[in-house]
Protein backbone atom coordinates (compact mmCIF):
# COMPACT_ATOMS: atom_id res chain seq x y z
CA UNK A 1 0.00 0.00 0.00
CA UNK A 2 1.02 3.57 -0.55
CA UNK A 3 0.73 6.02 2.32
CA UNK A 4 -0.38 9.56 1.51
CA UNK A 5 0.41 12.21 4.13
CA UNK A 6 -1.31 15.60 3.90
CA UNK A 7 -1.19 18.88 5.77
CA UNK A 8 -3.39 21.98 5.51
CA UNK A 9 -0.16 24.00 5.68
CA UNK A 10 2.95 23.38 3.57
CA UNK A 11 4.26 19.99 4.73
CA UNK A 12 7.61 20.31 6.49
CA UNK A 13 10.33 18.22 4.86
CA UNK A 14 11.38 16.98 8.29
CA UNK A 15 8.30 14.73 8.44
CA UNK A 16 9.39 12.54 5.52
CA UNK A 17 12.16 10.56 7.18
CA UNK A 18 10.36 9.55 10.41
CA UNK A 19 7.19 8.67 8.51
CA UNK A 20 9.15 6.57 6.01
CA UNK A 21 10.64 4.64 8.93
CA UNK A 22 7.36 4.30 10.87
CA UNK A 23 5.48 3.01 7.81
CA UNK A 24 8.39 0.77 6.74
CA UNK A 25 8.15 2.25 3.26
CA UNK A 26 10.54 2.20 0.32
CA UNK A 27 10.58 5.75 -1.04
CA UNK A 28 9.11 9.23 -0.62
CA UNK A 29 7.43 11.00 -3.53
CA UNK A 30 6.38 14.64 -3.35
CA UNK A 31 2.82 15.19 -4.55
CA UNK A 32 2.72 18.95 -3.95
CA UNK A 33 3.67 21.44 -1.24
CA UNK A 34 1.08 19.95 1.11
CA UNK A 35 1.49 16.21 0.57
CA UNK A 36 3.86 13.30 0.10
CA UNK A 37 3.38 9.70 -0.95
CA UNK A 38 5.37 6.93 0.71
CA UNK A 39 5.52 3.80 -1.43
CA UNK A 40 5.26 0.11 -0.48
CA UNK A 41 4.34 0.70 3.15
CA UNK A 42 3.15 -1.80 5.73
CA UNK A 43 -0.48 -1.08 6.76
CA UNK A 44 0.01 -3.01 10.00
CA UNK A 45 2.01 0.02 11.14
CA UNK A 46 -1.16 2.12 11.10
CA UNK A 47 -1.07 2.64 14.87
CA UNK A 48 2.39 4.21 14.79
CA UNK A 49 1.51 6.36 11.79
CA UNK A 50 -1.75 7.45 13.42
CA UNK A 51 0.01 8.52 16.61
CA UNK A 52 2.61 10.52 14.71
CA UNK A 53 0.05 12.23 12.49
CA UNK A 54 -2.23 13.07 15.40
CA UNK A 55 0.70 14.67 17.22
CA UNK A 56 1.62 16.79 14.21
CA UNK A 57 -1.92 17.58 12.92
CA UNK A 58 -1.45 15.62 9.69
CA UNK A 59 -3.89 13.48 7.75
CA UNK A 60 -2.88 10.09 6.37
CA UNK A 61 -4.37 7.40 4.16
CA UNK A 62 -3.20 3.94 3.15
CA UNK A 63 -4.30 3.47 -0.46
CA UNK A 64 -3.71 1.02 -3.28
CA UNK A 65 -0.89 2.16 -5.56
CA UNK A 66 -3.20 2.01 -8.58
CA UNK A 67 -6.21 3.75 -7.00
CA UNK A 68 -7.53 6.17 -9.63
CA UNK A 69 -10.57 8.22 -10.65
CA UNK A 70 -11.29 5.60 -13.31
CA UNK A 71 -12.21 3.15 -10.52
CA UNK A 72 -15.26 5.23 -9.64
CA UNK A 73 -18.41 6.58 -11.22
CA UNK A 74 -20.11 8.47 -8.37
CA UNK A 75 -19.23 10.84 -5.54
CA UNK A 76 -21.96 10.77 -2.87
CA UNK A 77 -21.88 13.33 -0.07
CA UNK A 78 -23.64 14.20 3.12
CA UNK A 79 -24.52 17.89 3.33
CA UNK A 80 -24.45 19.30 6.87
CA UNK A 81 -20.91 19.49 8.30
CA UNK A 82 -19.57 17.68 5.21
CA UNK A 83 -20.24 19.57 1.98
CA UNK A 84 -21.08 22.64 4.06
CA UNK A 85 -19.69 23.85 7.38
CA UNK A 86 -22.95 24.22 9.32
CA UNK A 87 -25.82 22.10 10.60
CA UNK A 88 -28.73 23.86 8.91
CA UNK A 89 -31.33 22.83 11.48
CA UNK A 90 -29.24 24.33 14.29
CA UNK A 91 -28.98 27.64 12.43
CA UNK A 92 -32.72 27.64 11.67
CA UNK A 93 -33.39 27.07 15.37
CA UNK A 94 -31.29 30.13 16.18
CA UNK A 95 -34.01 32.27 14.63
CA UNK A 96 -36.45 31.11 17.32
CA UNK A 97 -33.94 31.24 20.17
CA UNK A 98 -33.51 27.46 20.44
CA UNK A 99 -30.11 26.84 18.86
CA UNK A 100 -28.47 25.45 22.01
CA UNK A 101 -31.31 23.00 22.62
CA UNK A 102 -31.49 21.80 19.03
CA UNK A 103 -27.69 21.67 18.65
CA UNK A 104 -27.40 19.38 21.66
CA UNK A 105 -29.81 16.89 20.06
CA UNK A 106 -28.05 17.16 16.68
CA UNK A 107 -24.62 16.55 18.22
CA UNK A 108 -25.82 13.51 20.18
CA UNK A 109 -27.49 12.08 17.07
CA UNK A 110 -24.36 12.55 14.95
CA UNK A 111 -22.18 10.90 17.61
CA UNK A 112 -24.51 7.90 17.52
CA UNK A 113 -25.79 8.41 21.06
CA UNK A 114 -29.38 8.71 19.83
CA UNK A 115 -30.16 5.52 17.96
CA UNK A 116 -33.47 6.59 16.39
CA UNK A 117 -32.65 9.35 13.89
CA UNK A 118 -36.30 9.71 12.87
CA UNK A 119 -37.36 10.52 16.42
CA UNK A 120 -34.49 12.96 16.91
CA UNK A 121 -35.35 14.81 13.69
CA UNK A 122 -39.05 14.93 14.50
CA UNK A 123 -38.24 16.29 17.96
CA UNK A 124 -35.97 19.00 16.56
CA UNK A 125 -38.31 20.04 13.76
CA UNK A 126 -41.26 20.25 16.18
CA UNK A 127 -39.41 22.99 18.04
CA UNK A 128 -39.45 25.10 14.86
CA UNK A 129 -43.26 25.28 14.72
CA UNK A 130 -44.52 28.76 13.87
CA UNK A 131 -41.18 30.08 12.60
CA UNK A 132 -41.38 32.33 9.55
CA UNK A 133 -40.09 30.37 6.54
CA UNK A 134 -37.95 33.36 5.52
CA UNK A 135 -35.53 32.15 8.21
CA UNK A 136 -34.47 29.47 5.72
CA UNK A 137 -33.48 32.15 3.21
CA UNK A 138 -31.43 33.91 5.86
CA UNK A 139 -29.61 30.70 6.80
CA UNK A 140 -28.74 29.99 3.17
CA UNK A 141 -27.69 33.53 2.30
CA UNK A 142 -25.93 34.53 5.52
CA UNK A 143 -24.65 31.40 7.25
CA UNK A 144 -24.20 28.54 4.80
CA UNK A 145 -20.61 28.15 3.62
CA UNK A 146 -19.04 25.38 1.58
CA UNK A 147 -16.42 23.30 3.35
CA UNK A 148 -12.80 24.00 2.41
CA UNK A 149 -11.88 22.37 -0.87
CA UNK A 150 -15.46 21.46 -1.79
CA UNK A 151 -15.58 23.24 -5.13
CA UNK A 152 -12.11 22.01 -6.12
CA UNK A 153 -13.00 18.42 -5.29
CA UNK A 154 -16.30 18.54 -7.16
CA UNK A 155 -14.75 20.21 -10.21
CA UNK A 156 -12.08 17.51 -10.38
CA UNK A 157 -14.62 14.69 -10.07
CA UNK A 158 -16.93 16.21 -12.66
CA UNK A 159 -14.06 16.86 -15.06
CA UNK A 160 -13.30 13.15 -15.26
CA UNK A 161 -16.93 12.16 -15.69
CA UNK A 162 -18.02 11.17 -12.20
CA UNK A 163 -21.64 11.89 -11.31
CA UNK A 164 -22.52 13.57 -8.03
CA UNK A 165 -25.11 12.85 -5.35
CA UNK A 166 -25.96 15.00 -2.33
CA UNK A 167 -27.96 12.95 0.16
CA UNK A 168 -28.90 14.56 3.44
CA UNK A 169 -30.82 14.06 6.63
CA UNK A 170 -31.30 17.82 6.40
CA UNK A 171 -33.66 19.71 4.14
CA UNK A 172 -34.28 19.98 0.41
CA UNK A 173 -34.60 23.76 0.70
CA UNK A 174 -30.80 23.73 0.93
CA UNK A 175 -29.94 20.71 -1.22
CA UNK A 176 -31.98 22.09 -4.12
CA UNK A 177 -30.05 25.36 -4.05
CA UNK A 178 -26.71 23.60 -3.76
CA UNK A 179 -27.64 21.34 -6.66
CA UNK A 180 -28.11 24.34 -8.92
CA UNK A 181 -25.10 26.22 -7.55
CA UNK A 182 -22.66 23.30 -7.85
CA UNK A 183 -24.24 21.54 -10.86
CA UNK A 184 -24.85 18.36 -8.91
CA UNK A 185 -26.60 15.47 -10.63
CA UNK A 186 -28.78 14.07 -7.85
CA UNK A 187 -30.05 15.16 -4.45
CA UNK A 188 -32.23 13.71 -1.74
CA UNK A 189 -33.27 15.29 1.57
CA UNK A 190 -36.20 15.90 3.89
CA UNK A 191 -39.03 18.33 3.16
CA UNK A 192 -40.16 20.80 5.81
CA UNK A 193 -43.91 21.39 5.91
CA UNK A 194 -44.68 25.08 5.33
CA UNK A 195 -48.21 26.51 5.48
CA UNK A 196 -49.00 30.20 4.97
CA UNK A 197 -45.32 31.05 5.14
CA UNK A 198 -44.79 29.37 8.52
CA UNK A 199 -43.09 26.11 9.49
CA UNK A 200 -45.66 23.69 10.90
CA UNK A 201 -43.09 21.72 12.90
CA UNK A 202 -43.55 18.65 10.70
CA UNK A 203 -41.56 16.80 8.04
CA UNK A 204 -43.37 15.62 4.92
CA UNK A 205 -42.93 12.12 3.53
CA UNK A 206 -40.29 9.51 4.25
CA UNK A 207 -37.53 10.70 6.54
CA UNK A 208 -34.06 10.45 5.03
CA UNK A 209 -32.34 8.44 7.77
CA UNK A 210 -29.28 6.19 7.64
CA UNK A 211 -30.99 3.34 5.80
CA UNK A 212 -32.62 5.67 3.28
CA UNK A 213 -29.24 7.30 2.62
CA UNK A 214 -27.71 3.89 1.93
CA UNK A 215 -30.64 2.90 -0.26
CA UNK A 216 -30.31 6.15 -2.21
CA UNK A 217 -26.65 5.42 -2.91
CA UNK A 218 -27.53 1.90 -4.11
CA UNK A 219 -30.39 3.15 -6.27
CA UNK A 220 -28.28 5.91 -7.79
CA UNK A 221 -25.52 3.45 -8.62
CA UNK A 222 -28.05 1.10 -10.19
CA UNK A 223 -29.46 3.95 -12.29
CA UNK A 224 -25.93 4.75 -13.49
CA UNK A 225 -25.19 1.10 -14.24
CA UNK A 226 -22.35 0.85 -11.73
CA UNK A 227 -21.76 -1.15 -8.56
CA UNK A 228 -21.81 0.56 -5.14
CA UNK A 229 -18.12 -0.32 -4.93
CA UNK A 230 -17.64 2.29 -7.66
CA UNK A 231 -18.93 5.02 -5.37
CA UNK A 232 -16.90 7.37 -3.19
CA UNK A 233 -18.97 8.35 -0.14
CA UNK A 234 -18.17 11.24 2.20
CA UNK A 235 -19.81 11.86 5.57
CA UNK A 236 -19.32 12.97 9.14
CA UNK A 237 -22.09 11.60 11.35
CA UNK A 238 -23.37 8.23 12.51
CA UNK A 239 -26.30 8.44 10.09
CA UNK A 240 -23.73 8.30 7.27
CA UNK A 241 -22.25 4.97 8.33
CA UNK A 242 -24.62 2.76 6.34
CA UNK A 243 -24.07 4.58 3.07
CA UNK A 244 -20.33 4.73 3.70
CA UNK A 245 -20.35 0.96 4.14
CA UNK A 246 -21.72 0.63 0.59
CA UNK A 247 -18.80 2.54 -0.91
CA UNK A 248 -15.63 1.44 -2.61
CA UNK A 249 -13.95 4.36 -0.81
CA UNK A 250 -15.43 5.94 2.32
CA UNK A 251 -14.15 9.28 3.58
CA UNK A 252 -14.83 10.67 7.05
CA UNK A 253 -14.63 14.45 6.91
CA UNK A 254 -14.05 16.30 10.21
CA UNK A 255 -16.14 13.46 11.53
CA UNK A 256 -17.35 12.04 14.81
CA UNK A 257 -15.06 9.32 16.33
CA UNK A 258 -17.42 6.47 15.45
CA UNK A 259 -17.32 7.54 11.80
CA UNK A 260 -13.56 8.05 11.66
CA UNK A 261 -13.09 4.54 13.06
CA UNK A 262 -15.25 2.97 10.35
CA UNK A 263 -14.08 4.94 7.31
CA UNK A 264 -11.34 3.98 4.86
CA UNK A 265 -9.92 7.50 5.10
CA UNK A 266 -10.34 10.35 7.59
CA UNK A 267 -9.68 13.99 6.80
CA UNK A 268 -9.41 15.80 10.11
CA UNK A 269 -7.31 18.73 8.95
CA UNK A 270 -7.22 19.11 5.16
CA UNK A 271 -10.17 20.11 3.00
CA UNK A 272 -12.37 17.97 0.80
CA UNK A 273 -9.84 18.48 -1.99
CA UNK A 274 -7.59 16.12 -0.04
CA UNK A 275 -9.41 13.43 -1.99
CA UNK A 276 -7.54 14.46 -5.13
CA UNK A 277 -4.18 13.52 -3.65
CA UNK A 278 -5.34 9.94 -3.04
CA UNK A 279 -6.29 9.29 -6.66
CA UNK A 280 -4.00 9.06 -9.66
Amino acid sequence: MNLVIQSPKPLAAAHAKPLLALARGVSVQHIDAHAIRITETDPTQRGNVDAYCETHALDYAFVRPDLAWRDFGLVAMDMDSTLITIECIDEIADFCGLKAEVSAITEAAMRGEIKNFDESLIARVSLLKGLDAHALDHVYAERLQLSPGAETMLAAAQSVGLRTLLVSGGFNFFTDRLKARLQLDFTRANTLDIVDGKLTGCVLGEIVNASVKARTVRETCAALGIAPAQAIVLGDGSNDLEMMAEAGLSVAFRAKPVVRAAADVAFNHVGLDGLLRLLQ
